[in-house]
Parts: structure tokens; C-alpha cells; sequence
């Protein structure tokens, strides 16, 4: 996979691996536009990275996608990578009520969001000689969290549907690799390290992880694996019961609340 000369576009771009992302992409020489919800923080990066583009959309809104394909298509037609990085996690009790618009936003954002954006935007990456989507899914693809079930859903519902589009595009010019990241220090991570659900020694850095994903580019890798996601691979085949047990463990006091 070419990691110099691109037009990339980077959904949650402000903080973790999409802002990782961005800051090695930018230093390789690449055209780089990053998407966000919060102008402000879209404002900070532009400062903190002069030279980065930056779009105010939603990933989890039909209309903000169609409009976003419209800007960045417009401005940059070179555009031929997509890093479908936007997520979010929450802890959820399930014996708790939950108002029906929001027990599926993580699925909104972390699911949905991905499919149509590489269903708006792969008419276009098609027409290009060299193009490629990176999907972001997590160790917790491999397993489920107790803790956090619809993004334990959300995530594992991508995976399964970034494997069939790389069968489905096997016959393009559009290469898709999966970045299997583990829990990472991060804000998605921050609310469960505050309360011990997450042990912070086991969290690698962003840094770590995105090195390891361009790394895997430059061996077109389809799946990269980073550090205790190799583990969590190996034990989800030949383990799977205890890696569940060991998982629901996290904040079980939480979750097993009547």
C-alpha cells in the first residue's frame, strides 16, 4: 500500500489514533483531511498540524456523510484513502432503562457510520489507480466485554462486514485492511480507566498502534494484530470461554445490577 502522495480522509480525527493517524500521514507527505463533531477541537488541530483540512460532520448522520462526499470530493478529487477511525464506547447495564434513540448510538457511530461512508464514498475510490479503506474495529471484534455490550456489537458487527468487503472488492484497485486495535489510552478509554473497569498498565499507546498499522500497510497486511490483540486472537480460538470469563470481570458490579 503507497503511504506517500495520497489524498486521505480520516473520520474522528481530533484525538487518539485519528489524530495519530493524521500527524504521521501529514509527516509522509499525504494530503490529509480529518472529520470531527466538535469545531472547536477541529479548530485546535488545525493549529496544533498547519496544512491539515477539517470537515464539522457526523458520522452517525446520513446527511452529514452526504454532504461531507460532497466538500471533500469537490475540493479534493484526488481523494484515495479512507480511515473509518470514529468511534465511541460506553459502559452499559442492560438492566437499566435505556431511551430506544440512544441504546444503539454506538452502533450508529461505530457500525452504520463505516458502511455508509464506504457506501458514499467507493463509487469514487474505485475510479482511482491506487486506492484503499482502513477499517478501525478492536480486540473486543475477538471477544465480547460485558461491560460495554452494544460496542462489543457494534465492533464486531464491523469486522465481519469489513472481511466480506474485502472479498467483494477483491477484483478492484481498492485494497481494505482491518486495524485490530487494543485498548489504548485514549479518550474512548477514559472513562473506564477512572474506575479500575479497564487496567491502565494493559493499555498501549496510540502511538504504538498506529505505527504498527503503517507498518502493516507497507507489507500490505489485510489485518494487523498490535500487541495484546494477538493474544486476545489466539485465545478467542483456543480459549473463547475463559477470555470471556476473564472479560466479565470488568466493572461486573456494574453491569450485574438488578
Amino acid at each position: 500500500m503507497r503511504l506517500t502522495n495520497n489524498t486521505i480522509l480520516i473520520t474522528g480525527g481530533t484525538s487518539g489514533f485519528g489524530l495519530e493517524f493524521a500527524k504521521r500521514f501529514l509527516a509522509l507527505g499525504n494530503t490529509v483531511i480529518i472529520t470531527g463533531r466538535d469545531q472547536n477541537k477541529l479548530n485546535e488541530v488545525k493549529t496544533l498540524l498547519p496544512g491539515i483540512h477539517a470537515y464539522r460532520s457526523d458520522v452517525a448522520k446520513a446527511e452529514d456523510i452526504r454532504a461531507l462526499y460532497h466538500q471533500v470530493i469537490d475540493q479534493f478529487p484526488g481523494l484515495n484513502m479512507l480511515i473509518n477511525n470514529a468511534g465511541e464506547m460506553r459502559k452499559i447495564s442492560l438492566h437499566h432503562n435505556h431511551e430506544l434513540t440512544d441504546i444503539t448510538r454506538e452502533i450508529d457511530i461505530n457500525l452504520t457510520g463505516p458502511v455508509r461512508m464506504v457506501q458514499q464514498f467507493l463509487p469514487h475510490l474505485k475510479t482511482m489507480a491506487n486506492a484503499a479503506i482502513v477499517n478501525v474495529t478492536s480486540g473486543i471484534a475477538l471477544m465480547a466485554f460485558p461491560i460495554a455490550p452494544i460496542y462489543s456489537a457494534s465492533k464486531s458487527g464491523l469486522r465481519a462486514y469489513t472481511q466480506t468487503l474485502r472479498i467483494q472488492l477483491k477484483h478492484t484497485n481498492v485494497k481494505v485492511m482491518e486495524l485490530v486495535a487494543p485498548g489504548s489510552n485514549t479518550p474512548l478509554n477514559h472513562k473506564f480507566t477512572g474506575d479500575r473497569s479497564v487496567n491502565e498498565k494493559m493499555l498501549m499507546t496510540p502511538e504504538k498502534i498506529v505505527e504498527a498499522a503503517i507498518n502493516g500497510m507497507k507489507r500490505d497486511r489485510h489485518t494487523v494484530y498490535p500487541g495484546l490483540s494477538k493474544l486476545i486472537r489466539v485465545l478467542s480460538r483456543v480459549a473463547p470461554g475463559f477470555l470471556l470469563k476473564q472479560a466479565g470481570r470488568a466493572g461486573a458490579d456494574y453491569f450485574t445490577e438488578q
